[in-house]
């Protein structure tokens, strides 16, 4: 099968690391331009000892690069703000984007709960590492029962976080909370992020904090495991850090105020903790947070070209 070029703009931290799984593990995608804005980047420089095409242009750049007109899928991991002028300079070209920052101009992807939903969607967006982490565990909750309110935390080694997750800190809460709810499933989401400046740096760990009603709590459990096993599939390094817990919540406690008026009655909150190891491609293992959105960004490109190869074939 012909493999489907690939163009990645943005030769930062997340960029480089997703250059290096595309050349590592995909076989129906081909790497073709790696764009920057700084000559001196790492990345470009990595691009370049790899055999990749590079510029330092930006989008204009690659616009104005002999392998664009080959090029169908353009990843951008550069920055909610960028992302928005990025995807107007490449819109009348017909490119399918994929949308690695928090920007969130095309729908929400989280692979295992919704993917099949947007193949044809012209610009995908992957949220943000925590949402990756943490919404396919609301969405298993979800599925058993009505989650009036989730709350995810998730902490990252400050060492992980580069200029533009950074930059994106305040559109990262946003973006990470409106997805529990339009892809997790749940009534009322919130978001929180650690940069955790521990030395030597910790492992990504998320937690999620999700209130329900009776429901039946081995359903539950089975329902985590078995999503737990298809983000596995494709981010080898996610787990389950301990076992799922129930607490049955007593009469004063005020859950009322982080509940939508008209909500079921909530009676108990499941707490669930993960980890992800990162696959060490670009940064060190603790970098989990960069491994997850990059392979769940690798894996919706692949699904992606598969389609577009059926329509070809068609």
């Amino acid at each position: 099968m012909k493999r489907t070029k690939v163009a990645v703009i943005g030769s930062g931290n997340i960029g480089t690391d997703l250059m290096m799984k595309v050349i590592r593990l995909s076989t129906s995608l081909e790497m073709a331009v790696l764009v920057g804005i700084d000559p001196a980047s790492d990345g470009l420089a990595r691009a370049e000892r790899h055999g990749v095409s590079i510029t330092a242009d930006g989008v204009d750049g690659l616009i104005a690069h002999p392998a664009f007109a080959d090029i169908e899928i353009v990843f951008d991991a550069t920055s909610a703000g960028a992302h928005a002028s990025n995807a107007a300079a490449l819109a009348p070209h017909g490119k399918r984007l994929v949308d690695l920052t928090p920007a969130a101009i095309g729908p929400y992807v989280v692979p295992p709960v919704n993917l099949d939903q947007h193949l044809d969607a012209p610009n995908v967006n992957m949220v943000t590492c925590g949402g990756q982490a943490t919404i396919p565990v609301v969405a298993a909750i979800s599925r058993i029962t009505p989650v009036p309110y989730a709350e995810i935390i998730a902490s990252i080694a400050s060492r992980s976080a580069g200029p533009g997750t950074r930059a994106n800190i305040d559109e990262f809460t946003e973006t990470t909370s409106s997805a529990i709810e339009a892809v997790g499933g749940a009534s009322r989401g919130k978001a929180i992020i650690i940069l955790n400046p521990a030395e030597p740096p910790l492992m990504m760990r998320d937690t999620v904090m999700a209130l329900i009603g009776e429901a039946d709590h081995d359903a539950i459990r089975e329902s985590i495991r078995t999503m737990v096993e298809q983000v596995a599939a494709y981010v080898p390094g996610y787990r389950l850090k301990q076992e799922i817990q129930f607490r049955k919540l007593e009469g004063d406690e005020p859950v009322h105020t982080l509940t939508p008026e008209g909500s079921p009655v909530v009676t108990h909150q499941v707490t669930v903790f993960l980890e992800v190891e990162g696959a060490a491609h670009y940064l060190p293992a603790y970098a989990g947070n960069l491994d997850i959105m990059t392979s769940a960004a690798l894996r919706v490109a692949e699904s992606l070209a598969a389609r577009l190869h059926i329509r070809e074939a068609v």
